[in-house]
């Protein structure tokens, strides 16, 4: 695995873009999460990320583009919806799904008619895409820079230990190091492709952003309510973003009862030393404020602010999955649409 940071080695951007234009691997850093990019117009180039990360081939990439300008090399229309989102929200964490070229990006799409297009907000992707322009390369498949179905990765250190050592040539998988991501969890994704616009990933963006831009209500295809007639699209799966232990979401009330019957048996089994490590993690905003920690539970707390909770969210549940603990016990995130992207990550990854 080669390590390349643009803010030490020169010629690391350079160095990266020809990776890519050479058909290889290159994780990259946007400002939602690291992206595992290959070229998107070499369908071959596109299979490396599928075995990879051992991802269905059916299951659609989102190619990451440098402007509107580039999308449209990828696209049979890009329909007015998709057009004034795209003007308000690139760079950005926002992916538009719309008609795909027939001759383009046909692996990436999964083989599906519909294509995913994203113009990312991170200063270092955005120099990468420039320079891809340079070799001919106008768009980067890339989906989350971790093995099929895990945790996000939010750090370059996090991609190391998803990728280190697997594959060789081409198949070995390059890290540019940006730094820690801004936003933290994926783009929105707005299925523009079907004549009205449908929220099928929510992010960042709330609904209302989206619905104030497009001008036109957006419909939501919900995990418990999915739209039987959209497009397939990442991280749309039942059951995403897992840990190796197993999430459950709880109210703070059920956390507090749930804890309350099984502290007892834990320390019971500390004094018999049954139990040497704690096997329980609790992850919560508020139970801390009425509760003091047991030394059997391993305890982190989920910041009170959505932006905050949503920059965290993959990188705490990876610190909570490294300690060796069966079960992560999360307190569900308000109601409040600003959480929308936070819960629907937290659901899937309890699936």
């Amino acid at each position: 695995m080669r390590l390349l940071d643009p803010h030490t080695q020169p010629g690391a951007i350079e160095q990266a873009a020809q990776r890519l234009a050479d058909g290889g691997l290159l994780a990259l850093p946007t400002e939602t999460v690291y992206g595992l990019g290959a070229r998107a117009d070499d369908d071959a180039a596109v299979a490396r990320i599928f075995a990879a990360k051992g991802r269905p081939a059916d299951h659609p990439l989102i190619v990451h583009v440098a402007n509107q300008a580039a999308a449209m090399y990828f696209v049979a229309s890009f329909p007015p919806v998709a057009q004034r989102l795209a003007a308000a929200f690139w760079p950005g964490p926002l992916t538009v799904i719309v008609p795909r070229h027939p001759d383009m990006a046909r692996a990436a799409a999964g083989g599906q008619d519909t294509i995913g297009l994203r113009c990312p907000d991170h200063p270092v992707a955005r120099a990468l895409l420039e320079a891809c322009a340079q070799r001919d390369v106008l768009g980067v498949a890339a989906p989350s820079a971790n093995r099929f179905g895990r945790i996000s990765p939010t750090q370059a250190a996090h991609v190391v230990d998803e990728f280190d050592g697997r594959g060789e040539g081409l198949d070995e998988v390059w890290v540019l190091d940006g730094g820690a991501c801004g936003v933290g969890i994926e783009s929105t994704i707005i299925d523009c492709s079907r004549g009205h616009p449908v929220l099928l990933r929510p992010g960042k963006l709330t609904l209302a952003e989206i619905e104030a831009v497009a001008g036109e209500p957006v419909l939501w295809s919900r995990p418990e309510a999915p739209d039987p007639h959209a497009p397939k699209a990442s991280g749309t799966l039942m059951s995403h973003y897992a840990p190796r232990a197993r999430v459950r979401l709880m109210t703070d009330e059920q956390l507090a009862a749930a804890l309350d019957l099984i502290e007892p048996e834990l320390s019971a089994a500390a004094v018999k030393g049954a139990h040497k490590a704690p096997k329980i993690a609790v992850y919560s905003r508020s139970l801390w404020a009425h509760r003091p920690p047991h030394p059997g539970v391993v305890h982190l707390s989920m910041p009170g602010d959505a932006a905050t909770a949503a920059h965290d969210l993959f990188a705490d549940l990876r610190e909570l999955d490294a300690t060796g603990v069966e079960l992560i016990w999360v307190e569900a995130p308000p109601a409040d649409p600003a959480w929308d992207g936070v819960r629907d990550r937290l659901h899937r990854a309890a699936a």
